[in-house]
């Protein structure tokens, strides 16, 4: 039996051992990243590049704030991921709402053209976009890069599916008792829903921040950049300065890590619930 237990907690010891290991490796780039966020210039450009920083120092992230413009940048992605998570989770909820539990003529069929869409690539649709934005005069403002990510298939499924699990009784009781449908909506369902809305807050804002290709076909002024287009531009006006441009993925990479961090529980918690009610 004591042999038995300790095969157990050898076999045990290996596999945490292993898994350990391959964090630690996966995590060696970001790690390097920060490290030579705070090497002085040129060093990390030397053969063989070093680990860790001779002499660590804040210039780079200094320079980085003063003469590149990205604190701009960053208040950018911070108001347009922010706007886009906000009115994401309002129409997501309401759409997904409406799918799994009001009857209206053609629901179903609207819903598997919706799925359909799923499988459609987003660059296809990049330029239709484009050009609806241009004749809503909504390129290289904030609004052409909020209003088209306010909706998304994968949103509305994720809903729908946690949605079906709300009793039908409850509803149908507030009804009777003279409730409107934007009552029920708000007083009964967007509470009951929230453990799957902060699951896709956290997906909506970690699309939208790092979100690239939109942002760069709709936007064309420098100051209205979001951060991943301003880090793309820094690396063509600043090839050489690899320590400057490791500040500036430390700073675009930071915010989410952080997010997601102290988030986690609440976004295991919400694929859990959905797959199981869904």
């Amino acid at each position: 039996m004591s042999r038995e237990i300790g095969q157990s907690r050898w076999h045990a010891w290996w596999v945490n051992g292993a898994l350990v290991a391959l964090a630690v490796f996966a995590l060696l780039p970001l790690l390097w990243m920060v490290s030579v966020s705070f090497m002085p210039r040129g060093e990390a450009s030397h053969f063989p590049p070093p680990f860790l920083p001779s002499m660590a120092t804040l210039a780079n992230y200094r320079e980085l704030f003063a003469t590149t413009g990205m604190g701009r940048n960053f208040v950018n992605s911070l108001l347009f991921s922010g706007a886009i998570t906000l009115g994401s989770l309002l129409v997501n909820a309401m759409a997904g709402y409406a799918f799994a539990k009001l009857r209206f003529r053609g629901r179903e069929r609207i819903f598997q053209a919706l799925l359909a869409a799923l499988v459609v690539p987003a660059q296809v649709a990049m330029l239709p976009l484009f050009l609806l934005m241009k004749q809503l005069g909504l390129v290289n403002t904030g609004w052409g890069v909020i209003v088209p990510a306010l909706a998304t298939v994968f949103g509305i499924f994720l809903v729908r599916q946690y949605a079906r699990s709300i009793p039908d009784e409850l509803l149908e009781a507030a009804r009777i008792d003279g409730a409107g449908e934007l009552r029920i909506f708000f007083r009964i369902v967007l509470p009951m829903l929230k453990p799957v809305l902060v699951t896709l807050a956290i997906f909506t804002f970690l699309g939208a921040w790092n979100d690239f290709m939109w942002p760069l076909i709709v936007l064309t002024d420098q100051k209205q950049y979001t951060l991943p287009v301003a880090l793309a531009s820094l690396s063509r006006e600043h090839i050489m300065d690899v320590e400057l441009m490791m500040a500036g993925a430390v700073v675009t990479v930071l915010p989410v890590l952080l997010l997601f961090l102290l988030l986690q529980r609440y976004y295991i918690q919400g694929l859990l619930l959905g797959s199981v009610k869904g």
